[in-house]
């Protein structure tokens, strides 16, 4: 079953209510009443302001004006502007011009994707280049990459995508099985012009199959799967009013930008009648995906999918079950195309309830006891697919307290000609093709809340201590505990040996034993950025150089990597924000976490990469005086039985 969301109309949206058609079109109409549009201008992000931390606070929503932030460019005049206006008033606040050469560029464009294609199809250094492989530009197709900033000659201040040409046999052909290799084009996309070839000549073109729903690639499809079915025949557990959610205690705001997706507002746990606040805002700020192959074909291969691509913008609409299972509610996020008019992303959201396994557990012989309680989660996600990946982002929200982030990562792997057996950049997945190592990285802004704004963090290390007259048998271990006091001193490394984990408290706010309430950061331990330190990609990306940093808060400090990632040549977002040095300790904080994934592909990721993930826990730390899942009922009987032999049938009381 699903059920579907209704508009909000404009003038009567919450503050943290997502935009709507409505406002979207309204913003539109004011820019081009102060003459800011013209037809060949382009729309490369607009999306709703949060609003002032402390006035959402302190004001009531009525007082709040609802703001937008646009990014406009016109090519026909290389120029591109920041800009704030406010639909409460009508009024334009601000407006930003952006110098390419020191701010970077606005995001890539949906149409560039085709411009790319369309230059070099009239271009005879690419059009050679292609005959002397016998090809003819209407039998490939160009992957349109983001160009990064390197010390290529004469491209300061440039709009440049990168294109790598792939072989498409057909319509239906996935081209990423057919790379055409040892060439590559610089295309300057505001000249409409190629700034640089490099074609080192002809390699044969791998024609490996990739067409995975082709049953001579897939097999036969099974016939001996029976049928999951997941029920709820009451209905599910969470109500959604606007884009307030609630669920078994949790409450919250479910947000959706263009650039980063879903962002979760103001959670808060109800226990006892007791409403406490945990995040005021949670997202996934930014994720890069770095590429580790030498060759001058691909190494600048380094994609900011959220800075650059706008994640959100991207967002698939989902499909009841196949992308979601159950008792399923949606909801379709508004997002801005090119020319700032309103597209809908039909059910690009997808709230549901899952089984989460078993909760607690105990069979107790001296009181005579046994009893068994099922933990269950919400889940709220959404699934983009930028060029040859897609990613599912899924936030969980579990019953024992704990909030949990996952990444799944799918789609088809980058390719290339296999140079030559045992290249030690890139795998060999299928006879003659590579895929080059390579990295997916995120990170996470958590701007926390727990009881209040008087945070403080901590880093927590087990400790391994020596045989003494203390500890005679060596059996004993503590943990040890370090305050981060300045924002310099909480840019930190993970420590797998050390069992490292990071705990948010409140000194303010005491719990039954006298303790602050705390929540603790678990991270996964995989590897930080592989590139080296003084590389292009590490000074853009310096986020995934440290696991965790933590910012005071301050208004607009809301991307890792920056504001504006596309070509910007490095420093922005978090190497800026901790220069002032901020005193954390009981302060308004954030927590930015960096996690991903290294890969180095299979062939069992070929011709389609099955669910790879990746993400964090945050479990709480006496923050609850006692396992908040004690008042969870015992499933019904009927719910348990089963029909394998020897099977007991219950698990209810």
């Amino acid at each position: 079953m699903t059920t579907q969301d209704s508009t909000t109309a404009v003038g009567t949206a919450h503050p943290l209510e997502q935009i709507t058609s409505e406002e979207i079109e309204l913003a539109r109409r004011l820019l081009d009443s102060a003459g800011l549009i013209a037809d060949t201008t382009r729309f490369a992000y607009l999306g709703l302001l949060d609003p002032p931390k402390d006035l959402l606070y302190s004001a009531t929503e009525m007082e709040i004006p609802r703001k937008i932030r646009v990014m406009l460019y016109d090519p026909s005049k290389s120029w591109s502007a920041d800009i704030i206006l406010s639909l409460t008033s009508g009024e334009i606040e601000s407006q930003r011009d952006i110098d390419p050469e020191f701010d970077g560029q606005v995001p890539v464009l949906l149409e560039e994707f085709d411009t790319v294609e369309e230059i070099l199809a009239a271009d005879e250094g690419w059009i050679n280049a292609l005959a002397s492989r016998g090809l003819t530009p209407s039998q490939v197709r160009v992957a349109p990459l983001s160009a990064g900033v390197f010390d290529y000659e004469n491209e300061e201040g440039k709009r440049l995508l990168r294109g790598l040409g792939f072989v498409q046999n057909s319509p239906e052909d996935h081209a990423w099985a057919h790379p055409i290799d040892r060439l590559v084009a610089f295309v300057d996309l505001e000249n409409r012009r190629v700034d640089r070839l490099i074609d080192d000549g002809p390699v044969p073109v791998p024609e490996i199959n990739g067409n995975y729903t082709d049953s001579a690639v897939s097999g036969e499809l099974r016939d001996d799967m029976k049928p999951i079915e997941i029920t709820q025949p009451e209905g599910a557990s969470f109500t959604l009013e606007g884009n307030h959610l609630s669920w078994l205690g949790w409450d919250l705001r479910v947000g959706f930008d263009a650039r980063e997706g879903l962002v979760l507002h103001q959670i808060h746990h109800t226990q006892n009648q007791r409403r406490r606040s945990l995040i005021h805002r949670a997202s996934i700020s930014e994720m890069v995906v770095p590429y580790g192959d030498p060759a001058p074909y691909r190494s600048w291969q380094n994609y900011f999918d959220t800075g650059e691509y706008l994640v959100g913008r991207d967002a698939n609409s989902l499909k009841l079950g196949c992308d979601c299972l159950g008792e399923i509610h949606y909801m379709s996020p508004v997002v801005a195309d090119d020319f700032g008019n309103a597209r809908v992303i039909e059910n690009g959201i997808c709230i549901h309830e899952e089984d989460a396994g078993i909760g607690w557990k105990h069979t107790d012989e001296w009181a005579g006891s046994n009893e068994v309680r099922r933990n269950r989660r919400l889940v709220v996600s959404f699934f983009t697919t930028v060029g040859n990946y897609d990613y599912g982002f899924y936030w969980y929200l579990y019953l024992d307290g704990t909030i949990e982030f996952e990444a799944k990562a799918t789609g088809i792997v980058f390719t290339a000609a296999l140079p030559h057996k045992g290249y030690k950049y890139a795998s060999e997945i299928a006879p003659g093709l590579a895929a080059p190592y390579h990295q997916h990285l995120f990170g996470a802004r958590l701007d926390m809340m727990l009881d209040g704004h008087t945070n403080a963090v901590d880093e927590l290390d087990v400790v391994r201590l020596p045989k003494s007259s203390e500890n005679p048998h060596g059996n004993a271990f503590t943990q040890s505990r370090l305050r981060l006091g300045h924002e310099k001193q909480a840019v930190r490394d993970a420590n797998a040996a050390a069992g490292r984990i990071w705990q948010v408290s409140n000194p303010n706010s005491l719990n039954q034993v006298g303790e602050p309430v705390g929540y603790t950061l678990y991270p996964q331990n995989n590897p930080t950025l592989a590139m080296a330190d003084n590389s292009s990609i590490a000074a853009r990306a310096a986020f995934t150089r440290h696991d965790l940093w933590v910012t005071r808060f301050a208004e607009g400090e809301l991307y890792a990597a920056g504001d504006l990632v596309n070509r910007n040549p490095g420093g922005a977002g978090l190497p800026a924000f901790v220069e002032a040095d901020r005193d954390i300790d009981g302060q308004d904080i954030v927590l930015w976490h960096s996690f991903g994934l290294t890969h180095f592909p299979r062939p069992e990721d070929w011709p389609i990469m099955p669910v790879d993930t990746v993400g964090f826990s945050l479990k709480p730390h006496g923050f609850f005086n006692e396992n908040p899942m004690l008042n969870i009922p015992s499933s019904a009987g009927s719910h348990c039985a089963t029909d394998a032999p020897g099977s007991g049938g219950h698990c209810g009381a």
